[in-house]
């Protein structure tokens, strides 16, 4: 059993000389006239590390130089993936790609990947330059020539043509574009071209559940343009629709002609389905109602 104060008094009657109070360390040089009696206080040794002076600050690894340094390394890399050519402002290098990728694209092309022109393909421009397949169509389109320029993409038509008849210009291109489009495609490359468009179902499929999804063609009500938009004709019902995509509604019927369906069905027959269409049967209550109470 111990005593309060007795860790203390041990201290203080031990006359080993080599052992000192903690007092007297804790007193230091204030404790001389004190009880420490004539023992002298032992300097205490130095417990913080000093920085030798001739020490550099990026000799020594620190948080804050790795930091630096991944940072000269960050921008180093991302100053080279923006290099740019001499004398080229910033975003010049997008704008050289895009302008590349129009230059390549013919007008052709162009319009037949507009939405809503899925039903037309691309008329050859050697097929376009034969003045003989374009008999009889300089009556029917203003600014012929202009449009002709166009469609062929002749450099000579943007100096000649600015402004509010370039506009004109575009809509007769269109016009002139269908009606060789409606003629194109009643010859042999003209077939084999929208063959290849019906067998991705380009066209569509039919609407009506008895047709089980048969691909369809497009068709013309008229050849007079602006006289009826284009429709959609199964082959195994043998019945017109209206297009699925409200922008395909918008094109003219004439652009494909009322000759073309029957010709291709003609060309390729393995096109057109051999199944009967199966007719629905009213019934009530499940008996099939009689001719006459119809």
């Amino acid at each position: 059993m111990l005593r309060r104060g007795g860790v203390g008094s041990s201290n203080r009657g031990s006359n080993n000389p080599g052992t000192r109070s903690t007092s007297s360390v804790a007193g230091g040089g204030g404790g001389g006239g004190g009880g420490g009696g004539g023992a002298l206080p032992l300097p205490l040794p130095s417990i913080t590390k000093k920085r030798p002076e001739s020490a550099s600050t990026s000799s020594l690894p620190s948080h804050t130089n790795n930091i630096n340094h991944h940072t000269t390394i960050t921008e180093e890399n991302d100053n080279n993936n923006k290099k740019l050519t001499p004398h080229s402002p910033p975003g010049s290098e997008e704008t050289d790609i895009s302008s590349s990728e129009g230059d390549d694209l013919s007008w052709i092309s162009w319009f037949c990947g507009l939405r809503g022109n899925e039903l037309l393909c691309e008329v050859d421009e050697d097929y376009i330059q034969d003045d003989f397949n374009l008999c009889g169509l300089q009556g029917q389109v203003p600014h012929y020539d202009h449009a002709l320029d166009m469609i062929l993409d002749n450099d000579s038509l943007s100096v000649e043509v600015d402004g509010e008849q370039h506009s004109e210009t575009e809509s007769a291109a269109e016009l002139l574009y269908g009606l060789i489009h409606a003629r194109y495609i009643l010859t042999s490359k003209g077939l084999n071209a929208m063959h290849e468009k019906y067998k991705r179902v380009d066209f569509g499929r039919c609407a009506r559940v008895s047709c089980s999804g048969q691909p369809c063609l497009p068709v013309g009500t008229s050849d007079i343009p602006r006289n009826g938009s284009v429709k959609i004709y199964c082959p195994k019902c043998e019945d017109l629709y209206f297009p699925r995509c409200k922008y395909q509604s918008n094109m003219d019927g004439a652009y494909v002609g009322t000759t073309f369906p029957h010709l291709y069905l003609m060309t390729y027959p393995s096109a057109k389905p051999v199944k009967p269409v199966q007719s629905y049967v009213p019934r009530v209550f499940g008996f099939k109602i009689h001719k006459g109470g119809k």
